[in-house]
């Protein structure tokens, strides 16, 4: 049972992005409804709102003075799978046999919500800024029907990573600014999935899978001004976690009846570093254009070890590959109240067929985003903003075997194809002290 536990964990720390996926893999972009707007456009070198602090904190003393915003992100996913002839081999069958089940439904909450919370300040007459932001990077939840094809793989998912990141950031002349920050990270995970017992027709049995952890990484940035151009540079660092939890075994039939009951594992996972430039020319101007370019290190994510508690030590592949993301976006001052800007994005996935799976059915995605600044007094703003992100059809093939090394081992093989979109509004109001 150690094996499928592996793969049921692993899954686990996956599920948070198995997005027709908004973001590379289960990293969200979505922490500023101003940068929803732009596509994420210019994050690095914006510097133009109190998010400055999570996409380069750097960027805080070109705020000018202290402010707090709170960002409301609405993200309306809609995926379907497609069974291509999933089966099950049971021990002792030569034949593979195909899994009878429907598509899933909708596993998508409607909507998630990603909030987020930034704060920023001078110190004195100082050029020294504080800035301290409330994020979630990575974030996800995906229930499918009971009866899902693809139900040995997974059935409900939830995780969610809440990031706490003190920043600090200093201006060293007109031209430089340097900030950095540390990220103070809570990972929670439950995991749901269907375990086949040995007879064809029988009920299936249920792995449920809880864990946890808090660890610690950080990110530093830097900006250049000269004139009307400003470049910015950015990098997170990635973070190690050791999740540890809970795993229920139940419904296990036969001779699998005696797995039932409850296990305690850990599971390493690295969380990747993402490096990126930015650049925006129109600083001080109504016209402002704007690139991003992201590098994503996410090949450091090749398995997860599980490491059980009086059982054997198991590896789960995953062999993620580094990816990029590249973004442009345009934004025009109407007048002193109101801000239109535009932007678009190409976002590359980072799992590969052999390894995909129906938690994470990701695709290579291309947004398209619009958005606005209303700015309500000279203490208030509110920002709105939409996206639509294409996400590319992908097939996902993928043998798992359960029960590894025992006479009840099963080979469990997922064969689908997954097709999706994804719909966010995002909406903001900032307080400028």
């Amino acid at each position: 049972m150690s094996r499928k536990f592996a793969y049921a964990l692993a899954a686990s720390t996956l599920a948070i992005a198995a997005v027709p996926a908004h973001a590379s893999s289960f990293n969200l972009h979505d922490q500023s409804a101003k940068g929803e707007g732009r596509a994420f456009a210019g994050g690095a070198a914006a510097a133009d709102d109190p998010s400055t602090v999570y996409f380069n904190p750097a960027g805080m003393t070109e705020l000018g003075k202290a402010a707090i915003s709170v960002n409301s992100q609405f993200i309306f996913v809609h995926s379907s799978q497609q069974n291509e002839n999933t089966t099950l081999q049971y021990p002792g069958v030569p034949v593979a046999v195909p899994v009878q089940g429907d598509n899933g439904g909708q596993p998508f909450a409607q909507p998630v919500v990603v909030p987020t919370g930034f704060a920023v300040g001078r110190v004195g007459d100082s050029p020294v800024w504080l800035g301290l932001g409330i994020t979630v990077p990575f974030g996800f939840k995906a229930t499918y029907d009971s009866n899902f094809f693809g139900r040995y793989d997974s059935l409900n998912s939830d995780l969610k990573a809440i990031d706490v990141q003190p920043s600090i950031a200093v201006k060293l002349n007109d031209h430089f600014s340097i900030g950095g920050g540390i990220d103070i990270q809570q990972i929670n995970v439950t995991l749901d999935s269907a375990l086949p017992n040995l007879v064809p027709g029988a009920p299936d049995g249920l792995a449920h899978v809880k864990g946890n952890d808090l660890s610690v990484g950080w990110n530093l940035g830097a900006t250049a001004t000269f004139g009307a151009v400003r470049l910015g540079a950015h990098y997170r660092s990635g973070i190690k976690h050791h999740l540890g939890g809970a795993y229920d075994i139940s419904g296990l039939l036969g001779p699998l009846a005696g797995a039932n009951g409850s296990y305690y594992a850990t599971a390493p996972l690295d969380l990747p570093g993402i490096a990126t430039v930015s650049a925006m020319y129109g600083v001080g101007k109504p016209f402002r254009l704007m690139l991003t370019g992201k590098y994503y290190n996410w090949s450091t994510f090749k398995d997860i070890a599980i490491n059980p508690i009086g059982a054997a030590p198991t590896v789960s592949p995953q062999n993620y590959r580094d990816t990029f993301s590249v973004a442009a976006g345009a934004e025009y001052d109407l007048s002193n109240k109101l801000t239109l800007r535009t932007g678009t994005m190409y976002d590359e996935t980072p799992t590969v067929d052999a390894y995909r799976t129906t938690r994470v059915p990701d695709g290579n995605r291309i947004w398209a985003s619009a958005g606005m600044t209303y700015n309500l007094s000279k203490k208030f703003s509110f920002n709105l903003s939409y996206a639509h992100i294409f996400v590319g059809k992908e097939p996902l093939d993928r043998t798992d075997v359960l029960y590894q090394g025992t006479p009840a081992q099963t080979i469990s093989t997922v064969r689908s194809t997954n097709t999706g979109n994804a719909d966010i509004i995002a909406t903001s109001l900032t307080w400028h002290i």
